[in-house]
């Protein structure tokens, strides 16, 4: 049933079970609140609907009422259960490994061919090459790829604005070198102008050139497809997910007015495109954003006249935004819930960034062969040990699930007419509309990030102040708006201070009351403080009067931070007077952790600042690391 007030689906809320249920988180609502029960509003489970960025309603409990009509079996029109209705479910998705970084002659080639088979040997199942300036050479091509059998493990190009040569190369190398299966070959030459367009302001291959590489690639037997919509360049603009998507159909739709206008026909066009897509951490979400996608674009191709035609490859590629430099071990857990949502979410091919991507090569002390070794195998061990693409679509006919696909395909429909209206793909690109669009929401969400609604474990929540300091180096992420980046710049200028100073910057904790009253907020401040590489030292349980000899143990007579930690009741007794002797020693800034309704309001002198969990931490720490002298 729908809500006639917010159009979300709710529950029917006659039923039993759906009854007891409410009762229950009721309660436990109202003792969160510390309030009554009968004192919450009708329909207090509502409190708990969440909403995603993109204005999808998810409701906290879904059952029979929210049941949809149930989808098309794999391989049938729209594809939302999967493009492939006989999909080797022994073999699952694709494990796919990146390999390039030159082959400037013969000793070169044949190492980077040595590690592509043995990549092949340990599991991986296809292979994008990085070609070009500074990455593979096309004539390279036929030593990095001796003894790989095209047939079985397909290959993926990536070469920007060297595609064509690169394509040419490819061609060469299977006329000259023929598949034992050539109807089995499968190869994607990787050109994908528009989303260059997105993120350089120019196009890698022009659409005339485009035109004869689809042309001669839809003549040859197999699947070869020369066009990739790349929709991690908005993913790294920002973009949410549906922003991603219509972004992603738009382009994809443009590509279809280039192909046809030049010759190709409907399906011809169709079968030459395929859509790289970021998959994030946020699992059902992920799930749902797959799952979406082959829905949009069929519905494109029933719109052109060819629904058959309308079911797209999708390589999933793991989120660079939201990989963190600052306790990068946690980008293991990152990576493995997004290949968990792209590959239940029905990916073609998977590709697992390095959890230490966001840094410079080696800043761990750890080899590429290891890192690249811990990606593919996060993909083995949940394809070979928890066995996930042994089932198409697993979450088929979820409740939840499948409220969340059609929500969010039909946000990012709209999002593709709004881009349609502009003009198309190319018109949004150059008046600065799209890229404004996703601007503003990546704005959005790292005001949640700074604010810590959203958290980022390892960087805003649990930071690790002790961790070793990353190597200097290049980045290796450049261009990818990182969701930790803001907290981690704080962190920087922690490690520039410890380098200079030998210590880091540092804020005292004054404690009031016993440990069973102070440590709430004593534990919540020094977990803030880390966020921004501030060190937190305590007092331990102090009274105005004892303050003095409480802060000369710790070597800091006159700290310029000092955050008083306590229970509302123990600062309407002590806050005042400690706040005062705090002053009284010449500390520099005062704060209070919790918030300001809990200062005394009779009391003269207030705290300069006061910490709870609803200021933006990023200003607020940045301006303490002023206060501390850190540059």
């Amino acid at each position: 049933m729908t809500d006639s007030t917010t159009g979300a689906t709710v529950s029917a809320p006659d039923d039993p079970g759906y009854s007891a249920w409410r009762t229950a988180a009721a309660a436990v609502l109202a003792k969160g609140r510390r309030i009554d029960p009968a004192d919450l509003p009708a329909g207090p489970e509502e409190l708990l609907r969440a909403t995603t960025y993109d204005g999808a309603e998810v409701a906290p409990l879904y059952t029979a009422a929210d049941e949809r009509p149930e989808q098309p079996l794999p391989g049938g029109f729209p594809y939302v259960r999967g493009g492939d209705a006989t999909r080797d479910v022994t073999v699952g998705w694709l494990v796919d490994a990146r390999f390039g970084g030159g082959s400037d002659d013969a000793a070169g080639a044949a190492a980077l061919n040595e590690r592509i088979l043995d990549a092949l040997a340990n599991g991986v199942s296809a292979v994008t090459l990085a070609m070009g300036p500074g990455e593979i050479a096309p004539g390279d091509l036929p030593a990095v790829l001796r003894g790989v059998h095209l047939d079985l493990a397909p290959v993926a190009l990536d070469a920007g604005v060297a595609t064509a040569d690169a394509a040419r190369a490819l061609f060469a190398l299977l006329d000259d070198a023929p598949a034992e299966r050539p109807d089995a070959v499968r190869a994607s030459l990787g050109a994908a102008p528009l989303s260059d367009l997105f993120t350089s302001g120019s196009e890698s291959t022009g659409a005339d050139a485009l035109a004869v590489l689809a042309a001669d690639a839809h003549a040859r037997p197999g699947a070869i497809r020369s066009v990739t919509v790349d929709g991690t360049a908005f993913h790294h603009r920002g973009a949410s997910d549906a922003q991603e998507l219509g972004a992603a159909i738009a382009a994809g739709v443009e590509h279809m007015r280039d192909l046809t206008a030049r010759g190709l026909t409907t399906a011809a066009a169709l079968g030459q495109i395929e859509f790289r897509l970021a998959a994030t951490d946020d699992q059902f979400a992920s799930i749902a954003k797959f799952r979406a996608a082959r829905r949009l674009w069929a519905r494109v191709a029933q719109v052109l006249g060819a629904p058959e035609a309308g079911a797209a490859p999708q390589h999933a590629v793991t989120s660079a935004a939201m990989l963190s430099r600052r306790d990068p071990w946690v980008n293991m857990l990152r990576t493995t819930l997004a290949t968990f949502g792209a590959g239940v979410g029905g990916a073609d091919k998977v590709t697992v960034l390095p959890f230490d991507a966001a840094l410079p090569a080696g800043a761990l002390g750890t080899s590429e062969s290891f890192a690249g070794r811990i990606a593919r195998n996060t993909q083995l061990l949940l394809l070979e040990e928890s066995h996930l693409g042994q089932v198409l679509d697993p979450a088929g006919g979820s409740w939840y699930v499948e409220s969340l696909t059609a929500d969010l395909a039909r946000i990012a429909w709209s999002d593709f007419q709004r881009i349609e209206a502009d003009g198309g793909f190319r018109a949004g690109v150059a008046s600065g509309s799209l890229g404004g669009r996703i601007d503003a929401l990546a704005t959005r969400r790292e005001a949640d990030i700074a604010h810590r609604a959203t958290a980022v474990t390892g960087v805003n929540e649990f930071p690790n102040l002790d961790e070793p300091v990353p190597a200097p180096g290049e980045p290796r992420l450049a261009g990818v708006r990182r969701y930790a980046a803001p907290f981690e710049a704080l962190r920087d200028r922690s490690d520039a201070h410890l380098a200079a100073q030998g210590a880091r910057p540092r804020a005292v904790l004054v404690a009031l009351g016993p440990l069973s009253e102070h440590n709430v907020r004593t534990s919540f401040a020094s977990n803030l403080l880390a966020s921004g590489g501030i060190a937190a030292e305590s007092t331990g349980t102090v009274t105005a009067d004892s303050l003095s000899d409480a802060l000369a143990s710790l070597g800091d007579t006159a700290p310029a931070v000092a955050v008083i930690c306590g229970t509302d009741a123990r600062y309407a007794d002590e806050a005042p007077a400690t706040a005062a002797a705090l002053r009284a020693a010449g500390a520099g800034k005062v704060l209070l952790a919790g918030p300001e309704k809990a200062w005394p309001h009779e009391a003269g002198e207030r705290p300069d600042g006061f910490l709870t969990m609803k200021i933006d931490a990023v200003e607020t720490l940045a301006g303490l690391l002023d206060a501390l002298g850190v540059k």
